[in-house]
């Protein structure tokens, strides 16, 4: 793949007039005044549909795992050989809207892909029957808001080193298989909004060595008593994104809130691979800022007028533009293949995915920064966004595992090989 074919070219000429009709007009509000994203981004998934394709998609899964239940033949999906088209225009059009939120409002797309992707996403690929019926379908619609705990105030990128918060076996006869649980999250998306949680925690097991014990993972509800919601927490950027604490005080939980129905379904593992399900979405969320740095900043230089002439004439200048067409270019790149890999049934190898993560969050952090540079003390105010641009970059960094966690990561799978 090489570029945008000419349907992908037409939904995102699509998305991009809807953003900017419909979404530019409310960023102070969802930015600067504490307005909930949700409204908004369940205004666009019901207009393009994707609310719509969710559902028959849930449903399709659904009657499948009802009719392997009950005993009657499902066909099942068999792997192509050769290039799946059709799965890698599904990869590409999962692409587009990404990048086109991002271009003005990145938040948005952490809130939104939190709620149907982790939380709901978690469910479906590890819930039991009953539990998919129960919670996933109003996540994955936007219906209700999802969202995923495992940071901790004492355990970031040390997730499960640090985890203090405990789910200790209930002896209350009165709750057969079910738990308590004790402990804080903290840089909780969503947290102060979510309807359900999927909380992750360390199983209470006093005979067994703190760093082993079981990754356990619950489905809670808004308003289980012992659960508190703190408020939204002020921000350097992503203000759109809401973020907050959860305070877990006692909080009984029945058996049937066990993620997967048992202390092994969704553990270190299907944590981990929730971490990796996100690196290709940064890519995407890094092109669209860029990509809109990089617009601001040409058509600047362009008009801009000093000593005479426009700012785009001193070579300094051009030496940014240019870099940042580079960045532009090559996470496009990235883009493009991770969508080819996909139509060839592959996945990326740990370091693969690592790199394009690493590469995605500097390259967007340089662009937007050197965005502000060509603007000089205009790029300082709020009203040129190029700013927000460079708040909102610095969290690629941070979140699904710092920079410095994405080099661990790349050097321990090429020394493994």
């Amino acid at each position: 793949m090489i570029e945008w074919n000419e349907q992908q070219c037409m939904i995102r000429d699509m998305v991009r007039a809807y953003v900017e009709k419909e979404i530019v007009p409310q960023l102070d509000a969802i930015e600067y005044e504490g307005l909930p994203p949700y409204d908004i981004l369940r205004k666009m998934l019901q207009t393009f549909g994707i609310d719509a394709m969710a559902k028959m998609e849930f449903e399709k899964q659904i009657a499948r795992e009802e009719a392997r239940l009950s005993g009657e033949p499902v066909a099942e999906k068999t792997k192509k050989d050769g290039f799946n088209s059709a799965a890698a225009e599904q990869a590409a059009m999962r692409m587009i809207p990404i990048i086109e939120l991002c271009r003005h409002a990145q938040g948005l797309v952490t809130a939104l892909g939190v709620s149907t992707g982790l939380a709901g996403g978690a469910i479906m690929s590890k819930g039991t029957l009953e539990q998919k019926k129960r919670w996933a379908l109003p996540l994955l619609t936007l219906e209700k808001i999802g969202a995923w705990a495992i940071s901790e105030p004492n355990s970031g990128s040390d997730a499960f080193g640090q985890m203090k918060t405990l789910a200790r076996r209930d002896p209350d006869p009165a709750n057969p298989g079910g738990y308590i649980i004790n402990g804080a999250k903290t840089w909780i998306t969503n947290g102060p909004y979510a309807d359900h949680i999927i909380l992750i925690c360390k199983l209470d097991e006093p005979d067994v060595a703190a760093s082993d014990r079981k990754i356990v993972s619950f489905i809670l509800d808004k308003g289980m008593p012992g659960l508190e919601q703190g408020k939204p927490f002020k921000k350097m950027g992503i203000n759109s994104s809401p973020t907050g604490e959860l305070f877990l005080a006692d909080v009984k939980v029945g058996a049937d809130r066990l993620l997967g129905g048992s202390e092994t379904a969704y553990g270190r593992s299907g944590a981990k691979t929730t971490f990796m399900q996100e690196r290709a979405g940064i890519a995407a969320m890094a092109l669209g800022m860029v990509e809109r740095a990089l617009e601001l900043s040409i058509e600047y230089a362009k008009t801009r007028v000093q000593f005479g002439q426009p700012i785009g004439n001193n070579q300094l200048i051009q030496l940014k533009l240019a870099k940042m067409e580079v960045a532009r270019a090559n996470l496009q790149n990235m883009i493009f293949r991770y969508i080819e890999l996909v139509g060839w049934g592959r996945q990326m190898s740990l370091a693969e995915a690592s790199a394009m993560k690493l590469y995605a969050a500097q390259a967007c952090m340089e662009v937007t920064t050197e965005a502000v540079q060509v603007f000089g003390g205009m790029g300082y105010m709020r009203e040129t966004r190029v700013e927000q641009l460079m708040r909102d970059a610095k969290i690629l960094q941070i979140y699904a595992g710092t920079d410095e966690m994405q080099i661990i990561a790349i050097a321990r799978d090429l020394l493994s090989r």
